[in-house]
C-alpha cells in the first residue's frame, strides 16, 4: 500500500456544490477490484465494506484481508463497526496513511451486528458515537483526514436530530443518512427525515436508500437539498423491454400489412436463415417469456411497494415527499404496462405467424381445388359437345346399320361419360369436404384469437382499476 499525503481534504469536494456520485459500502463487494470498476464511471467517492475495528486491530492476517488499496484507489474511505472508541481511533490511525478518512457504522441493521454492540444499537448511544468521533479526530495527526458516520433514522425524528447535533459537536466530517429506521427493509425511503437532519445541520449530508437509476439522483436532490447520494445500481433493463416492445409492435405492423398475403409471407418464412433461425425458435420464445414474466413481477412488486405506503405522523415535515412518492408509483405502473404488453405481444406476434402459415396452407389448398374442379367443369363440357355431335350424326345417318353404329357409339360415350361425371362428383365432394374442415379450424383460431384479446382487456381492467383505487 502506498502512502498519499495530499493537502487537500474530501470536505472540500462538497464545498464545490456539485452533485456527488458516491458508491456506498456492500458487504463482501466493494473490495479493491470493484473500486477500480465503478471509478472508471465517475464515482466520486468509494467505500471499503465494513471491517470489525476489533478482529482488524487483533489479527495481522485480518488486516490483510480485509483492506487493500493502491496509489489510484483514491479519495477512499474505510468503514468499521466498532463500540470502543479507542479501538476506532487505533484502527484509524493504522489506515489513516492509506486513506482519507474513516466512518463509523450506525446503520447496519443486522441482528449479530447489533447483538455485538455494532450498527444501527448506535443511534440509541449519541454520547458513546460522539465519544469515538472525538478520539479519531483527536488521535489522527492529519488535519484533514475525515471522520464521518452512517445512521438510520428514530420513529421518532427528534432523536435522530439530536444524534447528528452530538457527532457535529464533535467534529464529524458528514453524515450519511439511510432514510429507514432500524426496523425497516424494504420500505420507500423517508425523504423528509433526510431532508429535515440536513436543516438542522451545518456539515454535509448524504442520502442514502433506494437510489437505483440515476434520474433518482436529481429527484433526492431535489427533495432533500443534501450533498451526495450513494448510489448502488444504475440499470437500463426497462430501456431494453421498451425497446422490445417497440420491436414487437413493429413487427406485427409489417405483418399485418394489406397488401403483402399470407402465401408471400409463407415464401419469405421459407428462406434458408428462417431455417436456421427455426431451431432455436422455441428456446428463444421460452427464454423470452421467462425474462418478461419476471420483469413483470418485479414491476408489480414495485407498484405495491409504492401503492400501500402509508403516511407517517411527521409527513407534514416535507409536502414533497408525496410528489416523489407518486413519481416512483407512476413509473413502477408505467414498467408494468411495458413488460404486461411485451408479454401479451411476444404470444400474439407467434401466434400471428402461425395464423398466416395455416392461412397461407389454406390458399394454396384452396387453388388447388379449384383447379382440379376446373379441370372437371372442362372435361364436362368437352363430353356435352361430343354427345351433341353424336346426337346429330344419329340423326342424319342412314340405314339400319347407321343407326345401330351410332347407338352403339352413343352408348359408349354415355358410359364414359357416366364414369368421368361420377370420378369428378366424388372429387368435387372430397374438395368441398376439406375445404369444409379448414373453414372450420380458421374460425375456431379467430375464436382463440378473440379470446385472448378480451381476456387481455379484462385484466387491463382490473389493473387500471386496481390503480385508481390505490390513488
Amino acid at each position: 500500500m502506498k502512502t498519499c499525503n495530499g493537502n487537500s481534504s474530501i470536505v472540500d469536494m462538497f464545498e464545490k456544490g456539485k452533485v456527488l456520485k458516491i458508491c456506498a459500502p456492500m458487504v463482501r463487494y466493494s473490495k479493491l477490484a470493484f473500486r477500480s470498476l465503478v471509478r472508471k464511471y465517475n464515482c466520486d467517492i468509494c467505500f471499503t465494506p465494513m471491517i470489525v475495528a476489533s478482529d482488524f486491530m487483533r489479527s495481522v492476517k485480518a488486516r490483510d484481508s480485509e483492506f487493500t488499496t493502491n496509489e489510484r484507489d483514491r479519495p477512499l474511505i474505510v468503514q468499521f463497526a466498532a463500540h470502543d472508541a479507542q479501538t476506532l481511533a487505533d484502527a484509524a490511525c493504522v489506515v489513516a496513511p492509506f486513506s482519507d478518512g474513516v466512518d463509523l457504522n450506525c446503520g447496519c441493521p443486522q441482528r449479530w451486528a447489533m447483538s455485538a454492540g455494532y450498527g444501527a444499537c448506535l443511534i440509541n448511544k449519541p454520547e458513546l458515537v460522539k465519544d469515538m468521533v472525538r478520539h479519531v479526530r483527536n488521535q489522527v495527526d492529519n488535519p484533514n483526514y475525515t471522520a464521518s458516520i452512517k445512521i438510520r433514522i428514530h420513529k421518532d425524528l427528534r432523536r435522530t436530530v439530536d444524534l447528528c447535533q452530538k457527532a457535529e459537536s464533535a467534529g464529524v466530517s458528514w453524515i450519511t443518512v439511510h432514510g429507514r429506521t432500524a426496523e425497516e427493509r424494504h420500505q420507500p425511503v423517508h425523504y423528509d427525515a433526510i431532508k429535515t437532519i440536513k436543516d438542522s445541520l451545518s456539515v454535509p449530508v448524504i442520502a442514502n436508500g433506494d437510489i437505483k437509476y440515476l434520474r433518482d439522483v436529481e429527484s433526492t436532490h431535489q427533495l432533500t437539498g443534501i450533498d451526495g447520494r450513494p448510489s448502488t445500481k444504475m440499470t437500463l433493463q426497462w430501456t431494453a423491454v421498451a425497446l422490445f416492445l417497440y420491436v414487437e409492435i413493429g413487427i406485427l405492423v409489417i405483418l399485418c400489412l394489406p397488401f403483402i398475403s399470407a402465401r408471400r409471407w409463407q415464401s419469405i418464412f421459407q428462406l434458408r436463415i428462417w431455417s436456421f433461425v427455426a431451431r432455436f425458435w422455441n428456446k428463444v420464445f421460452l427464454t423470452m417469456i421467462i425474462v418478461l414474466i419476471v420483469l413483470f413481477l418485479d414491476a408489480v412488486r414495485e407498484v405495491r411497494k409504492y401503492s400501500q405506503k402509508e403516511l407517517g405522523t411527521d409527513s407534514k415535515l416535507q409536502p414533497n415527499m408525496f410528489d416523489h412518492l407518486h413519481m416512483k408509483l407512476f413509473r413502477a405502473q408505467r414498467n408494468l404496462y411495458i413488460s404486461g404488453f411485451a408479454v401479451f405481444l411476444w404470444l400474439v406476434m407467434k401466434r400471428v405467424i402461425t395464423l398466416i402459415n395455416q392461412l397461407a396452407a389454406m390458399s394454396g389448398t384452396t387453388a388447388a381445388l379449384q383447379a382440379q374442379a376446373d379441370n372437371a367443369n372442362q372435361t364436362a363440357k368437352k363430353y356435352m359437345e361430343d354427345n351433341e355431335l353424336l346426337k346429330q350424326t344419329l340423326v342424319e345417318g342412314k340405314g339400319e346399320k347407321a343407326t345401330s353404329e351410332g347407338m352403339e357409339l352413343l352408348r359408349k360415350e354415355v358410359e364414359a361419360l357416366k364414369e368421368e361425371l361420377k370420378t369428378a362428383g366424388d372429387a368435387l365432394k372430397k374438395s368441398q369436404s376439406e375445404a369444409e374442415g379448414m373453414k372450420k379450424q380458421t374460425e375456431g383460431l379467430a375464436r382463440e384469437y378473440d379470446r385472448l384479446l378480451k381476456e387481455h382487456q379484462e385484466l387491463q381492467n382490473l389493473q387500471d382499476s386496481g390503480s385508481k383505487k390505490d390513488d
